[in-house]
């Protein structure tokens, strides 16, 4: 990173060290919290390809995670083939959709929020199609085959093992996530999205294809969206349309971009590590506030956890519209003055 000052990358060493000791260190709590950051900071990377980098809102990302998950799923429980192989198929139906939209979006000039109305309409209608997919398990679920003894060891062809090769399994994927933007952004593709993105009017009179750039920001967010489904059914064991598809997942892809910063590398992980352990003791609060009688019993924690994360959301963009992370940057002086950048 050559934009970080020499305590910027003191900083991300010990970052990226303490990241990699986690499992060694840490309780299977905050091992399993730990996952879950990194799990969103993998979503958060891929949500902000398309609206930092190229200036397009999805708030159905959850589509394209369901539609890897159940794809890997599929493929593993009625035709044994592991995930290492699935992957591939599960990134190409997440990219098959997301040519859909992008050719309808893009094709017929449908932008800003309404091109977010088409990524939920397309979400909710795939949610509502495997609600009534029997084969898929339909509203019962589906549900992986594991065993204890597959909970044990390391096996990465069927995605099987201990909660550490988890946790390691989507490091390397956030890792490579960041390191994959951090390329696209640097480049001409990179370029040439931000040029779109502030003004698409004077790119598209220099020269450059909208229609073909923008494609290329939705196909690859969708296909890295794909490999996170995998991840998630492989983890998780067993698939709800409603759990992976729901509007509350697709909000929960867009929160850390938005209150680390948009547009920015480390935005999305440094959302993810604030806002996950924040929502993991709002979540601790509410049940001992029902336990101890201070708020009702029927009020639901997933509720307040949203009401919570709005009201977060709401007060950075009013108060950081550029994030957190570029703000915290500045105060400690992580990154040089632009004059002084490569």
């Amino acid at each position: 990173m050559n934009d970080l000052t020499p305590f910027g990358r003191v900083a991300l060493l010990a970052f990226a060290a303490l990241l990699l000791a986690v499992p060694w260190i840490a309780s299977g709590y905050v091992l399993s919290v730990s996952i879950i950051c990194l799990y969103l900071a993998y979503m958060g990377q891929a949500w902000n390809l398309m609206l930092g980098f190229a200036g397009l809102l999805s708030i159905g990302h959850a589509l394209f995670v369901g539609l890897g998950a159940y794809t890997s799923g599929y493929l593993f429980t009625k035709l044994n083939v592991p995930p290492v192989i699935g992957v591939a198929a599960a990134i190409a139906i997440a990219m098959a959709m997301g040519s859909i939209i992008g050719y309808l979006g893009f094709r017929f000039a449908i932008g800003g929020v309404y091109f977010a109305l088409l990524t939920i309409a397309f979400s909710e209608f795939v949610r509502i199609l495997l609600d009534h997919a029997k084969f898929l398990g339909g509203t019962e679920g589906m549900f992986l085959p594991v065993s204890q003894e597959s909970r044990r060891g390391v096996d990465l062809i069927n995605l099987r093992g201990s909660t550490e090769m988890y946790y390691y399994v989507i490091l390397a994927l956030a890792a490579g996530a960041l390191l994959l933007c951090r390329a696209l952004l640097n480049g001409r593709v990179g370029y040439y999205w931000r040029a779109i993105r502030d003004n698409p009017e004077a790119a598209e009179a220099v020269g450059v294809d909208i229609f073909r750039f923008r494609m290329y920001a939705v196909l690859l967010s969708s296909g890295m969206a794909g490999v996170a489904g995998v991840f998630y059914a492989f983890y998780y064991n067993n698939l709800f349309p409603e759990q992976v598809l729901g509007i509350e997942r697709s909000i929960e892809v867009t929160l850390a971009p938005i209150v680390g910063g948009v547009g920015t590398l480390f935005g999305p992980i440094f959302g993810a590590f604030i806002l996950t352990p924040m929502g993991e003791l709002l979540t601790e609060a509410v049940e001992l506030f029902k336990e101890t009688g201070i708020i009702a019993k029927n009020v639901k924690t997933d509720g307040v956890k949203l009401m919570f994360w709005g009201l977060a959301v709401a007060l950075i963009v009013l108060l950081k519209p550029k994030g957190l992370w570029p703000w915290v940057c500045e105060r400690l002086r992580l990154v040089k003055p632009p004059g002084q950048r490569g």
